[in-house]
């Protein structure tokens, strides 16, 4: 009996099991990515303009993103506590909002929606918090890989949620609204104690390469599934059963990692070994068995070494270019004993160590991270919240297919973003921002073939900003923990998140919405030369009645837009990697020799 109860304490403290519970709270938790389906139930039900649809959408990205405390929570309580915070906020915020859409209750004014819809969303980042700060912690070593596959878990939840949703065959879409208050609810109090720090970094196996594999053949099968669902149920009347049958399939491929540290915990029992330190730490162990003392790290770096270090010195291998600062170092040392120097102790982190947020706040660095996400990301969600009106415009009747199709090309580049980046940064120790780069790219490309509108660029569109809006997601976490440390994760993680609410306001609340409304108002009244209303009164007060636009000119401006500042991004992008060449010659140069 205490064997099985040893096996089952084992189970529940596996870094892998906390990384498969995070898996599923992030697997509900993105219901922000949901906001393009409820955002024609409430259009219609409130008789909302497409202003002040944008400015919900605006409240649900401020909501999705302005994490600070959550953060603070995460750091001066378990983690638990942040969890349940999350879920009351979701079940709130939601849930007053299918009341006013289901008529139970008197229509608010439009600010008041902002606030529950601003409340409800703002749940996420408690999810976003807890999720990704236990598993980092518990993978330092394996970071892009962990953020790629959380965040997109995330991404992927619209699409989960939207199978659930049909599952329930209704044609009131302010279920879905309900729904989207329940289950991400349902499921955090259900894994709250579950996921945190379990002192991973101790439970470094030869196996973990294979349970990654595992998990990426998991997600790229759960991604084809879905894929081929939805287009199933578009394209064919599918019976109940049929539906019941493709849900449940849904949910086993969703339970299927737990097959890891199930397989951990068995095999650990049977071989009496509960996992092996980390590198760095076997490293010492061997010296120590050999009677070499490990030369100890200085705590500190002089100023002068910086001054005095050969440029090419960086550029050499790890092994070398470590025998040549100690060299120097010991010189300047000699030297300070001897009164030629004076030796200073250097104010402040270098990039690649622990920086606190105000630290941060004053590297140029940051800001360029956080202005090309600012500029990529921003556009990419306004695609996503305006998604719905984005098809309708074009002639399409079922706009739900769209948003579910670009939350699995969401989900699909945040793996790819986390997976590649990860070569890109570990194998070959070049700056991660370069397949952040790649991803603004090829969100430029999608916008512009959103403006185009030609026959199937909505599909085309969709694909390209889905795969480089999620791949910002994956790339920027793990970039900010690289180059401003573990430490304060999670106060700089929900800084940077509120780059997407900014460029929301900035694309959607004010550029796409003004336009529409304006060649909408042009349609209505016979093409004639209104000027589009953007003043913030008119903004939230909702003076001009609902219009529909239709056709290609409705975001054919917005969408060229959109492509302009994503160029602009991948020259911040560049920036950023020439600036940080050297930090990640020196994280993972080492891994390399």
């Amino acid at each position: 009996m205490a064997y099985f109860r040893s096996r089952f304490a084992s189970f529940f403290t596996n870094r892998w099991f906390v990384f498969v519970a995070a898996m599923w709270v992030q697997s509900c938790g993105g219901v922000g990515y949901l906001f393009g389906s409820i955002s024609p139930a409430i259009k219609s039900s409130l008789n909302y303009n497409q202003r002040q649809v944008a400015a919900l959408g605006v409240a649900k990205d401020l909501g999705d993103s302005i994490g600070f405390l959550a953060a603070a929570i995460s750091e001066a309580a378990p983690l638990w506590v942040a969890m349940l915070v999350g879920a009351f906020q979701n079940l709130i915020g939601y849930g007053w909002v299918w009341l006013v859409v289901a008529g139970y209750v008197a229509t608010p004014p439009l600010w008041v929606m902002c606030i529950l819809i601003f409340v409800g969303n703002n749940g996420e980042t408690y999810f976003n918090t807890v999720a990704l700060v236990s598993c980092v912690q518990n993978f330092p070593k394996s970071r892009g890989p962990i953020v790629g596959i959380l965040k997109g878990f995330a991404g992927l939840s619209g699409a989960i949620l939207t199978q659930i949703y049909a599952l329930m065959h209704t044609d009131d879409h302010a279920t879905l609204i309900l729904m989207v208050a329940a289950v991400p609810t349902v499921v955090a109090l259900a894994v709250m104690f579950l996921v945190r720090p379990v002192g991973g970094h101790r439970q470094v196996r030869p196996t973990d390469n294979t349970s990654f594999i595992f998990v990426y053949c998991i997600c790229l099968v759960l991604a084809a599934y879905l894929m081929c669902v939805m287009l199933l149920e578009d394209l064919v009347d599918l019976s109940r059963l049929t539906v019941i049958i493709f849900t449940v399939v849904l949910g086993v491929l969703l339970l299927l990692p737990v097959a890891i540290p199930i397989f951990l915990t068995i095999s650990e029992g049977e071989s009496g070994t509960e996992g092996v330190p980390l590198l760095v730490e076997e490293g010492k162990q061997e010296a120590g068995k050999s009677g070499v003392k490990e030369p100890e790290t200085p705590e500190y770096i002089l100023s002068e070494l910086e001054e005095e270090k050969p440029k090419e010195v960086d550029l050499l291998p790890a092994s070398e270019r470590q025998r040549r600062i100690a060299q120097l170092q010991a010189r300047l040392f000699q030297a300070a004993a001897e009164g030629a120097v004076r030796i200073k102790r250097r104010r402040g982190p270098r990039r690649g160590e622990d920086f606190t947020l105000m630290q941060a706040l004053i590297k140029a660095d940051f800001w360029l991270l956080f202005f090309s996400l600012l500029l990529g990301a921003g556009s990419g969600l306004t695609v996503i919240d305006n998604l719905g009106q984005m098809s309708e415009s074009l002639g399409y009747d079922e706009s739900h297919i769209f948003v579910s199709m670009i939350s699995i090309w969401n989900f699909l580049g945040r793996i790819a973003g986390g997976y590649f980046s990860e070569i890109i940064a570990r194998d070959y120790a070049n700056p991660r921002p370069i397949a952040l780069a790649t991803a603004q790219v090829l969100m430029a490309i999608g916008h512009f073939f959103f403006a185009m509108a030609w026959p199937g660029t909505m599909y085309i569109g969709t694909l390209l900003i889905g795969l480089g809006y999620g791949a910002h997601w994956a790339i920027v976490p793990a970039a900010v923990s690289e180059l401003f440390g573990l430490k304060y994760f999670g106060q700089l993680y929900n800084f940077m998140t509120a780059a997407n609410p900014a460029g929301s306001l900035i694309f959607s609340g004010i550029i796409a919405s003004g336009i529409y409304d304006n060649e909408a108002a042009k349609q209505a009244k016979g093409h004639l030369n209104i000027k589009p209303n953007l003043s913030l009164f008119a903004w939230l007060g909702g003076e001009d009645e609902a219009r529909k636009c239709e056709g290609q000119v409705c975001f054919f401006l917005s969408s060229l837009i959109m492509a302009s500042f994503c160029l602009v991004a991948v020259i911040l992008s560049i920036i950023l990697v020439i600036r940080t060449k050297i930090v990640y010659k020196n994280l993972y140069g080492n891994s390399r020799t």
